[in-house]
């Protein structure tokens, strides 16, 4: 009977909370949207009649007054198949996912595999259809800024944005871990066991900042490092032991490799047993990124320069949600060396 009852129980209204309250319902309507043109008392009172009376706000009336649909758009500027099979950005969507969650918002994945999808993209991103997007990762040359831009859409981007020669820095901001300063300490820490022939497996550096960031901070460390000790990948586990072959034919006396990440480093090590290569003994490996998944179950387990993916994520969905990504300052997230087997 108990249950009858509560089921054609009238639901209450915005009506019935200012009521209650004893204020207006835009004053209601004020608190609930989270407006801060209402004192804290009076606020508080309203939120207690709230709670008492178990008041849902109607979503559609909501979204009418405050142009809201609850959607963010997580744009990916990668193919698909790479998307989900590097785990870097499995921990990147589950920060964003679990962060977007707790404001109440819903991921809205997108993809960008070809050139020709930057229309279809646009149209449904200047369509109404979100509050905003997080997008990422960025090339040096990519038409993400320049299209958010234009659309007027408020936006976090994942990765520090680089402009294309012209342009000017955009005002979005951005989440990024301390990539140049990672791959010092990573550099640093194989000249001080005293290796002297260190080389580097970099990742795609003409196509994505991060990439070239980490291999400048090889550089910082070995500025008189030939080009020739350097190869690059692709960020996947064939692409670093395919690099690592090459740089075994070119310098067969290298004692150390800096890897640009922990994905490749797997093929690197791969590699390296392949060819006989004890590792740390003949040759040390440090990778980056600290994917628990992959650096605790190479063999030997790898030292690498940790990053919190995770949190990146959720600095990204909160910096949107929080501050509306207009008056936001970027976050850099620090890095720091985990020590391990590997070197």
């Amino acid at each position: 009977m108990l249950l009858t009852q509560r089921t054609n129980a009238r639901r209450p209204t915005l009506e019935d909370v200012a009521r209650r309250s004893g204020v207006s319902k835009s004053t209601v309507s004020r608190v609930i949207n989270g407006e801060a043109r209402v004192r804290a008392e009076v606020a508080d009172r309203v939120r207690a009649v709230v709670a008492e009376l178990g008041y849902v706000p109607n979503q559609a009336a909501r979204q009418l007054v405050t142009h809201r649909t609850g959607a963010i758009a997580v744009v990916a500027s990668q193919p698909e198949n790479r998307l989900f099979l590097d785990p870097y950005f499995d921990f990147l969507l589950r920060g964003i996912r679990r962060e977007l969650a707790r404001h109440g918002a819903q991921a809205v994945m997108l993809f960008l595999d070809e050139p020709d999808d930057y229309p279809r993209v646009a149209d449904y991103l200047g369509g109404g259809h979100v509050d905003g997007a997080l997008l990422f990762p960025l090339r040096p040359d990519d038409r993400l800024p320049e299209m958010i831009d234009r659309i007027g859409l408020p936006a976090v981007f994942g990765g520090r944005p680089l402009p294309r020669a012209g342009d000017t820095v955009h005002g979005h901001p951005y989440v990024d871990g301390d990539n140049r300063g990672g791959a010092r300490q990573a550099v640093r820490h194989l000249v001080s066991l005293g290796r002297r022939r260190i080389a580097a497996v970099a990742g795609p550096y003409d196509q994505e900042n991060s990439a070239a960031d980490r291999l400048a901070g090889y550089r910082d460390v070995l500025p008189a490092a030939p080009a020739c000790l350097v190869e690059k990948a692709d960020y996947t586990r064939q692409g670093g032991a395919d690099a690592m072959a090459v740089l075994l034919d070119r310098h067969p006396e290298l004692d150390a490799v800096f890897v640009a990440s922990d994905f490749m480093a797997s093929g690197v090590l791969q590699t390296l047993r392949e060819r006989g290569r004890r590792v740390p003994d003949d040759v040390a490996v440090v990778g980056f990124d600290d994917l628990a998944s992959i650096a605790e179950s190479t063999d030997p387990p790898l030292t690498t320069v940790h990053q919190d993916v995770e949190e990146m994520g959720r600095h990204m969905a909160r910096l949107l949600m929080d501050d509306g990504a207009s008056t936001a300052s970027s976050v850099v997230v620090p890095t720091r060396l985990v020590l391990r087997q590997s070197a």
